[in-house]
């Protein structure tokens, strides 16, 4: 993926989910409530998650420091900084995730993911709004790869113009993806998808 990842001071860029009233804080809600869910939903089974460009893993560890279904769960989080990374592998030791594992890799490359797919939940929260159009239509069409079939894939992107959303639901779409909810405050803001994955994805 082309990005401008490495030029990016990205431990500043997550400082501003430290205003409640930021978009960034009000996105993370949003998707934490999506993962919550989605694990409430498993009725006891394993769950196994991959989150992508995963940062200090705010969406995920928020949820399972708490959830029930934490002990339930295993996981891997993809993140290239290695600031994020040791960041997200303190949250991990302080909830006991036993069964999390932070790895510093690129989230671009399909080695990153070896032995910890495919997952029945997939994040992509603050992926798609930092790497190249060409680059998230290729990711989007490459997530059927990582999910189990039936699994879930939870993403985000700005609708800041041009308002790229429509065409990457479009690509879910033709990727084999069945939309579940499309949550946005309006153009200019911020949105959260939840797609379910469909037969495509791997068994």
């Amino acid at each position: 993926m082309s990005t401008d990842r490495m030029s990016t001071d990205w431990l500043t860029w997550h400082a501003v989910y430290d205003d409640p009233s930021s978009d960034l804080a009000q996105r993370l809600r949003i998707v934490q409530g999506a993962i919550d869910r989605f694990l409430d939903t498993r009725a006891g089974r394993p769950t196994r998650l991959v989150s992508i460009c995963a940062g200090k893993g705010l969406d995920v560890l928020g949820v399972l420091a708490e959830h029930p279904a934490r002990k339930r769960v295993a996981g891997r989080l993809v993140e290239l900084d290695p600031a994020l990374a040791a960041a997200a592998r303190d949250a991990v030791q302080e909830a006991a995730l036993e069964d999390i594992e932070v790895v510093v890799a690129d989230a671009g490359s399909t080695d990153s993911y070896a032995g910890a797919v495919p997952a029945d939940l997939v994040i992509a929260s603050g992926v798609f709004g930092n790497i190249s159009d060409h680059d998230v239509e290729a990711a989007v069409r490459a997530l059927p790869s990582l999910c189990r079939r039936g699994g879930t894939v939870v993403w985000t992107r700005h609708r800041r113009m041009p308002d790229l959303t429509p065409a990457i639901r479009r690509w879910f779409a033709e990727s084999g993806f069945v939309e579940e909810a499309f949550v946005s405050p309006g153009a200019d803001s911020y949105s959260s998808a939840f797609i379910a994955s469909s037969s495509r994805a791997r068994r």
